[in-house]
């Protein structure tokens, strides 16, 4: 494996993973090359968050105080994916005890939002976006509670990059243009959307500079008054205020009460590798779920560029996605046969159903209760070793559409994933969390650590699946695995795929043949999703970061102390 001269760890053990594969250094297909350094690194769709991030390193800080200056730095720069109207979910791993704790910052819906008030509404079914699908957003208390068991720095330090950025100004990027733009009619039709993100009416051009002064205001809020300035003062009342004006029932209460809750990760092992997701309500478990049909065929003697492999690869996915839309849901309020999805027992008989010469469609859920027992990823490495896999979102692109009075943020619409079918597990129901898009997610073996995540919505479970089937079967590094090439289906079932051009002509006519619908998309196609990973290598201190071309950020590492102490 060609992952780094020098990197004996990190080489043998993919080398061992792929024993057959060679690649040529000076003829490959991956575009960009990892970053490597013995400092920690930052990973996130944004430049100036990265950055950030890094600098939050060299002041002493740690993978989880840099996460969350980055994440505070994207709710500026990319403001229709992320920001304090979301929520959040994490993985940490700590380098020293090799412990994974996991963290579900994702909110619950108003005490009186029920389908009994959506139906007197004139609702047959949950709404896409407006006041009726805005979630208690849970990223600040998400940001707390992880401050308060892993940080390092004070807790005002981390919000100083975003409070510049929004005061000052940053230049608007390539793909952030796109995305704004798309959604111009969205925020023209609320007032505090159209004033705050619609400068002159329109969304701002390439390397227009776009300030927020009013995010400044409740960021600096929240640096000196902690969560609480947004859960009980005067950000929670601005929240009250926006809602009450547009016929929502957000309470006081609604806000003061919620409260994160510390999770344990699920995991599988998939040749090897131990595969870690957190459980539901969000959709890791599909991940798992497609990995564990995956190691029932030969993907590794078959290779990326085979037919076979695509096609097992878009069969599991169709059954995965089944039992997830089938079962997924909040599991206070339902039980959901976790266990059973994700066993090698159901696997098997999942897979068993595949054929590899002809498409099925449609897929129908399993039985798994009988085996029992828009969006921002970043990842962060500390000198240490010590990993963050972070995700956050609104949701859609700028959430519900509702800007909050005074403050310049969006809510996002997470109520959204809820149904209003009585017997499914996603049934609205008051103070419960809907169904959940955004999964970090965190695999080891040996002496590799790898921190990794991949938005864009249901995209996720099934390119994080791609991303490690390049890693295991085919030998890639984590920054050639971000790159390659990924086929997608975003809807809640079916056998249309979009799919990269990269993929070969010879195979996508194959696949066509078998009876997989597939639609060509670009070279490096937004909806396969942007992603970033880092890996540590715990027997040479050494780490990695990747980052996705699909996005407009990198990995930056953390600055060496060359300088020393200023003087003074």
């Amino acid at each position: 494996m060609w992952l780094v001269v020098g990197s004996i760890g990190v080489f043998a053990m993919l080398a061992n993973a792929q024993s057959g594969l060679k690649q040529d250094l000076f003829n490959r297909s991956q575009a960009r090359s990892m970053v490597i350094t013995t400092q920690g690194i930052v990973a996130t769709s944004q430049t100036l968050a990265s950055q950030a991030g890094a600098q939050i390193l060299a002041r002493g800080g740690s993978a989880v105080d840099a996460a969350i200056a980055a994440d505070a730095v994207l709710g500026i720069v990319e403001p229709m994916n992320s920001g304090i109207g979301g929520d959040l979910f994490a993985i940490y791993w700590n380098s020293k005890t090799g412990q994974l704790t996991g963290i579900n910052a994702s909110g619950w819906a108003p005490e009186k939002l029920t389908p009994e008030l959506l139906r007197q509404k004139g609702f047959s079914q949950m709404p896409s976006s407006g006041i009726y699908t805005v979630t208690v957003p849970g990223c600040v208390d998400g940001w707390a509670k992880l401050h308060a068991r892993f940080g390092r720095l004070p807790w005002r330090d981390l919000f100083q990059p975003a409070i510049y950025y929004a005061e000052h100004g940053f230049p608007v990027t390539e793909w952030i243009h796109a995305y704004w733009q798309a959604e111009e009619p969205k925020l023209a039709a609320n007032a505090n959307a159209r004033r705050v993100f619609l400068p002159n009416g329109h969304a701002p051009a390439v390397g227009q500079i776009f300030r927020n002064p009013e995010y400044a205001q409740a960021l600096e809020l929240i640096a000196d008054q902690g969560e609480s300035a947004f859960y009980r003062g005067p950000i929670a009342h601005a929240i009250l205020k926006t809602s009450q004006a547009l016929g929502g029932v957000m309470t006081a209460a609604d806000l003061a009460d919620f409260q994160s809750e510390w999770v344990t990760p699920i995991s599988t092992t998939y040749r090897g590798w131990k595969v870690y997701e957190l459980p539901p309500n969000g959709q890791g478990m599909a991940t798992l779920e497609m990995l564990n049909i995956f190691e029932r065929f030969p993907l590794p003697q078959w290779g990326f560029a085979s037919a076979d492999a695509f096609q097992v690869k878009m069969e599991a996915q169709k059954l995965a996605y089944a039992d997830l839309f089938r079962y997924n849901g909040d599991p206070r309020f339902a039980k959901i046969p976790v266990q059973g999805i994700i066993s090698k027992s159901y696997a098997a008989e999942r897979a068993a159903t595949i054929d590899l010469k002809h498409a099925h469609c449609p897929v129908e859920p399993g039985d798994p209760a009988r085996f029992g027992n828009d969006t921002v990823y970043l990842a962060t490495v500390d000198q240490d070793g010590n990993i963050v896999s972070f995700i956050q979102s609104l949701s859609a692109s700028f959430g519900s559409g509702i800007v909050v009075d005074d403050y310049g943020f969006a809510l996002q619409n997470r109520g959204a994933g809820f149904v209003l079918d009585p017997n499914h597990p996603d049934v609205l129901a008051p103070r419960k969390r809907p169904f959940h898009t955004i999964i970090p997610a965190f695999m080891e073996k040996g002496s590799l650590h790898i921190g990794y995540g991949i938005m864009g919505g249901l995209n996720q479970p099934q390119a994080q699946a791609q991303f490690v089937s390049d890693i295991v079967d085919d030998g890639m590094n984590i920054q050639s695995a971000m790159e390659a090439p990924r086929f997608t289906n975003l809807s809640h079932g079916g056998c249309t795929f979009m799919i990269e051009d990269r993929v070969p002509r010879a195979i996508r006519r194959e696949l066509e043949r078998r009876g997989q619908k597939l639609e060509t998309q670009g070279d490096y196609c937004m909806w396969m999703g942007g992603g970033q990973a880092v890996l540590h290598d715990s027997a040479t201190g050494v780490n990695y970061g990747a980052s996705d071309p699909r996005k407009d950020g990198e990995a930056i590492p953390q600055p060496a102390p060359y300088f020393g102490k200023p003087k003074p």
